[in-house]
């Protein structure tokens, strides 16, 4: 029997019960907390959708962060072959990611392995709080995984380099570059987590969390549309991009794109974060949206 799925990127928490005793099945627990690094693995650990394995936003959806990166760059392609195949997925594998925040941590893990060549991901509608919603049944402790053999193929197509966004600040082809961290954030009212407030100039702000419904689950296609309409237009196959401030929450947004109909963005993955790396670079704020 098949891995049913809700469509090609995503799979609802009634269709991966139905299947999860599949050989063919790798579930990532990617739960995270950017300010308790450890609390996911314990989470993890307490309890977790049986047979899943976790998967570390930092150790292994990450690389090291340097003095001009943003703070979680991608991972050296020799380091996500050996993340992947220790946590038992290979090219047969069809991989579900989850976690506890309506997608935004799961996302990454769904972006890092399509940007490896691995098509065969979704992740979870909804999470484990949808999962936990139908009363299915959680495990807890870690488990001996059979160790696989992950292979890769980078493609450096779906990144925006900063390089790039700065040649662009002054081109008059800019293409639409999206924001996906809250509008307290973008305007540059707060910033609890980064340096320096504000964004870039130009870019365009769309939370995340606005693509969710009130259950945590993503909106269906049309709502999703209007979200984005009016950043994108009506063109969906126009080119654009997604930032947040490291490179995770807006894989959400490129999930989001994708199912209201556009093409598929290019990630910045040094965002935010990498972006005030230098001074002299340019930050805006107030919003841009019109």
């Amino acid at each position: 029997m098949g891995i049913p799925k809700r469509n090609e990127f995503l799979t609802g928490a009634d269709e991966l019960a139905v299947c999860i005793d599949d050989r063919r099945l790798r579930i990532l627990d990617c739960r995270f907390d950017l300010m308790a690094p450890e609390a996911g693995r314990k989470a993890w650990l307490d309890a977790h959708i049986p047979g899943a394995v976790y998967a570390d936003l930092e150790t292994d959806l990450s690389g090291p962060v340097t003095p001009e990166t943003g703070r979680h760059p991608l991972p050296e392609v020799d380091h996500a072959v050996a993340a992947f195949s220790r946590l038992g997925v290979d090219s047969d594998t069809r991989v579900v990611a989850y976690d506890d925040a309506g997608g935004a941590i799961a996302a990454r893990a769904w972006w890092v392995l399509r940007w490896l060549g691995h098509r065969n991901v979704t992740v979870l509608d909804g999470g484990l709080p949808a999962w936990r919603s139908l009363e299915l049944p959680l495990e807890s402790g870690a488990r001996d995984v059979r160790r696989r053999q992950f292979r890769a193929a980078a493609h450096p197509e779906r990144i925006v380099t900063t390089q790039e966004i700065v040649a662009l600040l002054d081109s008059t082809a800019a293409r639409p570059l999206i924001d996906a961290r809250d509008g307290t954030r973008y305007r540059g009212e707060a910033e609890p987590i980064d340096a320096k407030a504000g964004h870039i100039p130009g870019s365009l702000n769309l939370p995340y969390s606005a693509c969710l419904g009130r259950d945590g689950t993503w909106l269906d296609a049309a709502a999703l549309r209007e979200r984005l309409a009016p950043l994108l237009g009506d063109d969906v196959r126009a080119p654009w991009a997604v930032m947040c401030g490291s490179g995770v929450t807006a894989c959400h947004v490129a999930i989001s794109g994708l199912l209201a109909g556009y093409r598929e963005p290019r990630l910045y993955v040094g965002s935010w974060s990498e972006w005030i790396r230098d001074p002299a670079r340019p930050i805006g704020s107030g919003s841009e949206n019109t």
